[in-house]
């Protein structure tokens, strides 16, 4: 099935003026405060697998840049090249030293074999179908390469005490509002059936966790709060009931000296067969870098 367009006319069910509250302004400040939060985990595991520290790395789905930065920095021996299929989401990524390019993940503006590594981090679960994301991928990646994807498993998300299960049938329908816009939640548990099947070699799997023994709680609440529920009433997808009971609910939360929590991210990673990969299948394409 493929994903209703969106009012922009970008495919997918990632919308970044609509997926939190307060508009755009709002989803910038929730991916700074989201690549705030679980970088220096995500970068350890990055660096296990293999992530090389030279070359070129494309971002796939860079959006704004606050991975772009902190690539930058953690990393200054990769040239990063910035890549964002929303034009106005990718004007916002002024990381210093990277090159913006407006591009389609399933047609990449790039020859074959013409970077180090690829990173798509909470992009596959936006995609209605991940296999010509992941094909593309194989195609600009040299021999060698190495692909990385971070993503969510609503199915093991992480913990969190105390538990409210009256939330359980909202937290349902976001990700039921999700899969009706071509997304998945519980991509997770199928990435490395997914890089298999594209011809990846080397694939593996690790997890990385974030929890408030570590951050602030208050630093959780672009993923625990009601602010990411907010587009769904006005989409008619949850009610103000619904909404003001998890508002309610992230206030006890977070007001409770006991509380913990702990978020688990998903990251697979496969390398292209020396001697070639699936990219070879594929047609040339004329452009840079």
């Amino acid at each position: 099935m493929s994903a209703p367009a969106r009012p922009d006319g970008l495919a997918g069910s990632y919308d970044p003026a609509r997926t939190t509250g307060g508009g755009l302004d709002g989803e910038l400040a929730r991916l700074e405060t989201q690549a705030a939060l679980s970088f220096a985990d995500e970068l350890r595991v990055l660096a296990e697998l293999g992530l090389p520290r030279r070359g070129v790395l494309l971002e796939l789905g860079a959006g704004p840049g606050a991975v772009t930065r902190r690539l930058r920095t953690a990393l200054p021996g990769l040239t990063v090249l910035a890549m964002d299929i929303d034009e106005a989401l990718l004007a916002h990524n002024t990381a210093d030293g990277a090159a913006r390019v407006v591009g389609d993940a399933v047609r990449l503006p790039l020859r074959d074999g013409s970077v180090d590594a690829v990173l798509l981090r909470y992009v596959l679960q936006h995609l209605p179908d991940v296999k010509p994301a992941l094909a593309e991928a194989a195609r600009v990646l040299r021999p060698g390469g190495r692909i990385v994807t971070i993503e969510v498993d609503n199915g093991c998300w992480g913990m969190a005490e105390p538990v409210y299960p009256e939330l359980g049938p909202i937290h349902a329908k976001v990700a039921a509002a999700q899969r009706g816009a071509g997304g998945d939640r519980t991509i997770g548990r199928r990435l490395t059936r997914m890089l298999r099947a594209a011809g990846f070699d080397e694939v593996a799997l690790r997890l990385f966790a974030t929890s408030s023994d570590d951050h602030p709680m208050a630093d959780f609440a672009p993923h625990l709060g009601p602010q990411r529920l907010e587009p769904l009433v006005a989409a008619g997808r949850l009610s103000l009931a619904e909404l003001a009971l998890a508002a309610d609910r992230w206030r006890r939360f977070s007001n409770d000296p006991e509380a913990w929590v702990m978020l688990v991210g998903f990251v697979a990673s496969g390398v292209v067969s020396p001697a070639g990969g699936p990219g070879d299948r594929h047609e040339q394409r004329p452009d840079t870098p």
